[in-house]
């Protein structure tokens, strides 16, 4: 069999490409707090949840085949498990601002507008703006949602999410995001954050990427999705926070910690020595 038609046999005429290893076709439950956002906020049936959710995805994925997307990963709040997500919530309800960048369908954005945060001081930014659509079909809030939402490059210091928000967020949430990068790309897009954040002690970054125990660049993917990203341990994490220090002008307490994979079908396109990495980076 050719790769031309073994590519054919793994993509259907919806443009879906189902051959990724991180692609898992059925989803047997949504976990909380997921669920309760989609019956109580959403307002979607039960019984329709699971379907709902999967056709969405499946749109999702044909736009770009992130793992985070193929494995549902995106169901996971990662804010609602954050360290600092008390301190957050806190202060959302006085008056600071929060950016979730690289926000793929605003999952977090949900959780916490379901949690009384006000939306008037919460920003949301994806690369790519079909994944921001996709959010309210997912989450059916397009009338009644009005957080602003920025379709952006974190690179470009020209786009709108700097021309907006440059120097004015004091809460970012980068989940599911720097692992993307290889060392350089992470401390460019560290570098980009520090403009983003206002120039001042308690100026946070969190979020949760796949880390590695065995720390360094991988390879990822095929001639489709060709990616080199750095996975971090927690020691290289710190030292990459030391560069971005060295290189700013800046200082930053790094907190972080590892959570071992439980489910085996992420720990199979993960790898054995894979681990959750949740961080808190405050500005000291």
């Amino acid at each position: 069999m050719t790769e031309s038609s073994t590519h054919a046999e793994n993509s259907s005429q919806d443009g879906l490409n189902r051959q990724y290893s991180w692609y898992e076709p059925d989803l047997a439950q949504i976990k909380e707090p997921a669920r309760t956002i989609l019956v109580e906020y959403s307002k979607i049936p039960e019984e329709k949840i699971i379907d709902h959710v999967k056709q969405v995805r499946d749109r999702a994925f044909a736009v770009f085949p992130y793992p985070c997307i193929g494995s549902f990963r995106f169901l996971d709040i990662t804010i609602s498990n954050s360290p600092a997500y008390p301190e957050i919530m806190s202060r959302l309800k006085a008056t600071d601002t929060y950016l979730d960048l690289g926000c793929a369908m605003g999952q977090d954005i949900r959780y916490l507008i379901s949690q009384g945060a006000p939306q008037s001081q919460i920003y949301g930014s994806d690369l790519h703006p079909e994944f921001i659509s996709l959010g309210y079909d997912l989450f059916a809030d397009r009338t009644i949602l009005h957080c602003p939402f920025i379709p952006s490059d974190i690179f470009d210091d020209n786009s709108e999410l700097f021309h907006r928000l440059g120097g004015k967020v004091d809460i970012i949430n980068a989940a599911s995001f720097f692992h993307l990068f290889d060392w350089d790309g992470q401390v460019a897009t560290a570098k980009q954050i520090v403009k983003l954040l206002k120039p001042k002690p308690g100026s946070i970054v969190v979020g949760r990427h796949v880390g590695d125990f065995t720390a360094g660049e991988r390879a990822k993917g095929d001639s489709e999705l060709k990616m080199t990203m750095y996975r971090h341990d927690l020691e290289s994490w710190r030292r990459m926070w030391q560069q971005v220090e060295r290189e700013t002008g800046t200082r930053w307490e790094v907190e972080v910690t590892a959570e071992e994979w439980k489910d085996v079908r992420k720990i199979a396109h993960n790898g054995d020595t894979a681990f959750k990495m949740q961080f808190v980076v405050r500005r000291v």
